[in-house]
């Protein structure tokens, strides 16, 4: 039974997963709310597709609670997978199947009874697989198998989608349409985005879980994250073009200055330069006076966040 009403669609509850004596998953924690996009973030063998296994039922967890929806991964195993649509890191395809009988396949084991055909119609224009309706799965393209598996994920309109690793292994066009169209899947789904490929979490994700060696390091969004692990303040400059001023040495005198270079700027006017430096309070005000101290005329000055692959490297590095 459901156990009581419930405030998060997923509940982790101080979870881990042995194999053996080996920990793939220490005692992590973590909710979702409905309707909420989320990237799980770590290199391979972080604990990512272990944790993905025992959300969606395919492993029990060896120790901690988890529930999808209110009923406990566990107990009510079979309420948790009829609200699940999921898209493993292998996608579980019928190469000798066209695609439209094996969505209609899939439609019935996961137990719809009525408007499958209807249901089917409808993921297929969803996916983009109109053209390949007839198509066997063996000769699609590793892209096209690649939506197959994203339209049997979604085809009995699940609460929740998960995904493991979708675009790993198809080419750099087809990635960008497969991200296009996880986008569009996030706000019909609360959904759970398995990578480790950071523009991609950066791109579908408000909220990243950055897990390293089975435990969660971080939990928030990319922006939140950036202001939290910055210990030094970037800012990209640009100001109008002098022959009178260094302007690179004006800066490197200033103590509060840790580096500057410059960048290329596509207006021929102005002159632009990254700015490093070791204070974070104020410094925008402090780099605008210098300039116009200077003379040097400010045409743009703005903070820059922490990309996510240095907030992935500050959280993952020892």
């Amino acid at each position: 039974m459901r156990t009581g009403w419930y405030v998060f669609m997923i509940k982790v509850s101080h979870m881990s997963k042995y194999y053996g004596e080996y920990p793939a998953v220490l005692d992590i924690s973590f909710t979702v709310k409905e309707g909420e996009t989320v990237g799980l973030l770590g290199p391979n063998g972080a604990g990512k597709s272990t944790t993905m296994k025992v959300l969606t039922g395919f492993t029990p967890p060896t120790s901690g609670e988890v529930s999808i929806g209110g009923f406990d991964i566990t107990k009510n195993s079979f309420d948790v997978r009829k609200m699940i649509g999921y898209l493993p890191e292998s996608v579980p395809l019928y190469s000798d199947m066209s695609v439209i009988e094996y969505l209609q396949f899939m439609a019935k084991i996961r137990g719809m009874k009525e408007g499958i055909v209807k249901r089917v119609n409808e993921v297929i224009e969803i996916t983009g697989l109109e053209e390949y309706r007839k198509v066997l799965i063996g000769k699609l393209s590793k892209g096209y198998r690649q939506r197959t598996g994203i339209a049997q994920s979604i085809v009995h309109k699940p609460k929740v989608l998960i995904l493991d690793e979708p675009t790993i292994g198809i080419d750099p066009v087809q990635v960008v349409e497969t991200r296009s169209l996880i986008q569009s899947l996030g706000g019909e789904h609360t959904l759970i985005l398995s990578s480790h490929i950071l523009p991609e979490v950066s791109t579908i994700c408000k909220r990243v879980l950055v897990i390293h060696d089975g435990k969660i390091v971080a939990d928030d969004s990319p922006e939140i994250l950036s202001k939290r692990l910055r210990s030094t303040q970037v800012c990209e400059i640009s100001v109008t073009k002098t022959a009178k001023l260094d302007v690179i040495k004006l800066f490197r005198d200033q103590s509060y200055v840790v580096d500057i270079r410059t960048k290329a700027d596509s207006n021929p006017s102005y002159n632009s330069f990254i700015i490093e430096t070791s204070s974070t309070d104020s410094v925008e005000e402090k780099i605008s006076k210098l300039i116009i101290e200077n003379g040097l005329g400010l045409s743009k000055l703005v903070s820059l966040p922490l990309s996510l692959e240095e907030i992935f490297l500050q959280l993952t590095t020892d």
